[in-house]
């Protein structure tokens, strides 16, 4: 009887894994099967450390391998040092910036403390691809191309759309997708789990694999999570990212301004509350017993609780209605320690972080997004006299103090 139990809970278990949050899976039959053998599956995901935050997308892919670790599995999280030297063509319209060596270091430097805010880490199995890169010659590289053709590899859509559009593609990004796959065969990988967007990198894992004589990894393709425009993909480079590293106002804020459409799919994707549960407050906000404000505060405290603790998903909402209803500074501010006398208002902004560069910078001026002690700046060549305890704000969510 417990053994039939147990059985029925595991089978609950496996279908919540396969269903909730899940876009596509390659081959579902042979998932399943996986999944009740009993053995310890090997599940990839990869990340190309090309900025320096892990944000709110990349939380949609660790929750579902959290769900795997969960029922006893190894979750591999795959840092491709050496592949973000080329960059990843999906979804690209043109070629992708290579990146310098001393750029990735920097870049990847925190991304285990990121990813440990959902994973459990010890049980992670963390690994660079440039452990086995690093160590090849180019005859590796001659013998890997020369079992593909050039028609299946240039077979993706964003490929094909800038071949008829005559932009060109450059022989590092038809190689990326076989040294993803390539990665696969050296983690002996049973699945590997990524965004729609990388369902063609996903596939060409399985075609590696079956070139070099191993089992074909199965795929779990997520849905790509959109950012705060409630358009387009989240992602740094377009600036509708919310990271997981971010102060628990800003991210507050954040949440607080994504369209109102878009609140369930975060709750489904980056929440713990049930599918039923989320039923319940929609019945509620279309009965308009709770107002879309409110069930989007609620979505704002799940989120930042796990990420930075429940007294804090408290007092986001507390510090959110003082800044934002209110207009008044929040209670806490970062403080920065300037020696200089004076400085261009640019490197200012550099400086307390208030823009991570200076063309950022300058486009926050000429907006009338900043403010230094409550006055707006709109001279982005000024040159501004340090005081100690002046405030610079930008927007309503970033503010710093110098001291």
């Amino acid at each position: 009887m417990q053994k039939s139990k147990n059985m029925d809970n595991l089978d609950k278990k496996i279908e919540e894994l396969i269903t909730i949050g899940v876009e596509e899976i390659i081959e579902k039959n042979s998932l399943v099967k996986k999944l009740k053998s009993g053995k310890t599956l090997r599940i990839k995901f990869g990340v190309d450390p090309t900025s320096p935050d892990l944000h709110l997308g990349h939380c949609v892919i660790l929750r579902k391998l959290k769900q795997f670790q969960l029922l006893g599995h190894k979750v591999i999280f795959l840092i491709g040092d050496f592949t973000a030297t080329i960059g990843d063509p999906s979804g690209r319209t043109v070629m992708r910036k290579s990146l310098a060596k001393k750029e990735i270091l920097k870049n990847m430097k925190d991304y285990i403390k990121q990813a440990g805010k959902i994973l459990d880490i010890k049980k992670t199995e963390i690994r660079y691809n440039s452990e086995w890169y690093e160590k090849r010659s180019a005859m590796f590289l001659f013998e890997l191309s020369s079992r593909f053709t050039l028609a299946r590899v240039t077979e993706r859509d964003d490929f094909q759309r800038r071949l008829k559009e005559n932009i060109d593609i450059s022989m590092l990004e038809i190689i990326y997708p076989l040294l993803q796959g390539y990665d696969s065969v050296m983690l002996k990988s049973d699945i590997e789990i990524g965004g729609r967007d990388q369902k063609f990198n996903l596939l060409m894992g399985r075609k590696v694999q079956k070139k070099y004589n191993q089992p074909q990894q199965d795929i779990i393709t997520m849905p790509l999570l959109e950012g705060t425009d409630g358009a387009r993909k989240m992602s740094k480079s377009c600036g509708n990212y919310i990271g997981i590293n971010e102060p628990f106002l800003e991210m507050f804020g954040k949440i607080m301004s994504i369209p109102d459409e878009l609140m369930w799919k975060y709750f489904i994707l980056l929440t713990d509350v049930s599918i039923e549960e989320i039923e319940k407050i929609q019945e509620q906000k279309q009965k308009t017993l709770i107002s879309p404000k409110d069930v989007k505060i609620l979505l704002a405290k799940k989120i930042i609780e796990i990420f930075h603790g429940k007294k804090e998903a408290e007092n986001a909402e507390k510090e959110f209605e003082k800044v934002f209803k209110d207009n008044q500074a929040p209670s806490e501010i970062e403080e920065i320690k300037i020696t200089e006398p004076k400085l261009n208002i640019l490197d200012l902004l550099l400086k307390t972080k208030i823009a991570p560069s200076k063309s950022e910078a300058k486009r926050l001026i000429l907006q009338k997004g900043i403010k230094i002690d409550g006055k707006t700046e709109e001279d982005w060549q000024k040159q501004i006299e340090i005081k100690k305890g002046m405030v610079i704000q930008a927007g309503k969510r970033k503010f710093a103090k110098i001291i």
